[in-house]
C-alpha cells in the first residue's frame, strides 16, 4: 500500500501504546486499519491527534497509519499524538522547538496504581470493625 521509506514514532500515554507510522502523503489518517473517523467517535480526539501537525504546520502533506493498544480512547489519542510528534521530529528536526513548547515529546506517566494486598484497592484498607 505504502512504499518502505517512513518516519516512525512510538507513543505511550497512561496504559496506552501507539506504533506511529509518518509517510508523505495528503494527510490521510489509518488507526488500526480503520478510517479515523470511524475510530473516533469525539471531535475532540480527532483534534488531540491532529495537534501536532498544527504546531508544525505540516497538515495536509503526510499520511499516518498507526496501531495502537491498552487504555481507553482518550489515552490512545494521547499516545498516537505523542507518537506522531516523535515522528515528525524525525521526519525534520526543526520541529522541535515548536513540539517541544506544546509539551507532546513528553510522555504522560499517570497509570493505574496496582492493588496492594491486605488492601481492597491500591489505597483503600478495609473497614474498620471495633467488634
Amino acid at each position: 500500500m505504502y512504499e518502505s521509506n517512513y518516519f516512525y514514532g512510538t507513543g505511550r500515554r497512561k496504559s496506552s501504546v501507539a506504533r506511529v507510522r509518518v509517510y508523505a502523503g495528503s494527510g490521510k489518517i489509518t488507526i488500526n486499519d480503520r478510517d479515523i473517523d470511524d475510530y473516533f467517535g469525539l471531535e475532540t480526539l480527532k483534534l488531540i491527534v491532529n495537534q501536532p501537525f498544527e504546531v508544525t504546520g505540516t497538515e495536509g502533506k503526510y499520511d499516518i497509519v498507526c496501531r495502537v493498544n491498552g487504555g481507553g480512547v482518550t489515552g490512545q489519542a494521547g499516545a498516537i499524538r505523542h507518537g506522531l510528534s516523535r515522528a515528525l521530529l524525525q521526519a525534520d528536526p526543526a520541529n522541535r522547538p515548536a513540539l517541544k513548547k506544546a509539551g507532546f515529546l513528553t510522555r504522560d506517566p499517570r497509570m493505574k496504581e496496582r492493588k496492594k494486598y491486605g488492601l481492597k484497592g491500591a489505597r483503600r484498607a478495609p473497614q474498620f470493625s471495633k467488634r
